[in-house]
């Protein structure tokens, strides 16, 4: 009787750990699964989007809209916060090169860290949380109250007239604004350096032109373009595809600044190894031309 109920006991336990790997199994087979559409439904939007590129050209009353909200009204916001990052760089900086005796060097690795890394990511960033989530809840509320159903039974498309514009708006500016970015982030650390940490003017221009060059420039605004089309894609994906209601709208507004967010980062790190690699290819030595 004593053995008959162990194994009863044992076939009991083995039949819950076997349970418990089943649902285990389900449990990541469908969140698999509803990546794998996510990502396929993202890919399909964003062929549309390039389709429609060459197809037809959006009308000036809806693009010059889309350019003057992504690029005039981003310029305050980038511009200012460019500023202080340049002057937080050379705040957080100070103290490691006058231990060393090299703070003449702060404004190389100021400006190569703005011009390289920091400008364009802050410009992305800046974009997605005031403009990608702007374009995800205007286009989540027209889902939700039906004007895109409404442009789609008058014969518009709403991919053309709805998501190119901001999709150009995007693309285009986001270089501008990375260049604002990084000239207000050198002006201030500039600003800071000289006349806060008093570091001599000459010293800090020079090693800033001989360490930062034009291939430098060059990553920071092939890297943007990249950025401003994830966050176009993200955020008209994210706001076509709302849930009803107001918290709907919400969460896409929500969802379209992380996953951009979260998708720059990856993209910074690939399109960061693939320049380097590049870099390294034309001038293996170092001594770069340009």
């Amino acid at each position: 009787m004593y053995w008959r109920s162990e194994e009863v006991r044992r076939q009991r336990e083995i039949s819950r750990v076997l349970q418990g790997l089943v649902d285990y199994i389900q449990h990541w087979g469908a969140l698999t699964v509803r990546g794998v559409n996510a990502v396929g439904d993202i890919t399909l939007f964003a062929t549309r989007i390039f389709r429609w590129l060459f197809v037809a050209k959006p009308a000036p009353d809806t693009i010059l809209p889309s350019f003057y909200a992504v690029g005039v009204l981003s310029l305050p916001v980038v511009a200012l916060t460019g500023t202080f990052i340049g002057m937080v760089l050379a705040v957080q900086s100070i103290g490691q090169f006058r231990s060393i005796g090299m703070e003449s060097r702060l404004g190389a690795v100021i400006n190569y860290s703005l011009v390289r890394e920091l400008g364009p990511v802050l410009a992305a960033t800046m974009l997605a949380g005031r403009v990608g989530s702007a374009m995800a809840a205007v286009l989540g509320t027209m889902r939700v109250t039906e004007q895109i159903d409404a442009l789609v039974a008058m014969g518009a498309n709403p991919i053309h007239h709805l998501v190119v514009p901001r999709f150009l708006a995007c693309v285009l500016l986001i270089p501008a604004l990375t260049v604002m970015a990084d000239f207000m982030g050198i002006v201030g650390g500039y600003f800071f350096s000289v006349n806060v940490l008093r570091i001599d003017h000459s010293q800090y221009l020079r090693n800033s032109r001989d360490f930062v060059g034009g291939f430098d420039l060059f990553c920071g605004i092939f890297k943007s373009i990249f950025f401003g089309a994830i966050i176009a894609i993200v955020s008209c994906y994210r706001g076509f595809h709302c849930q009803s209601g107001a918290e709907g709208v919400g969460k896409a507004a929500t969802a379209a600044f992380v996953l951009s967010f979260v998708l720059i980062l990856v993209l910074d790190l690939m399109l960061n190894i693939l320049l380097d690699g590049v870099a390294t290819i034309l001038w293996p030595r170092g001594n770069r031309l340009f």
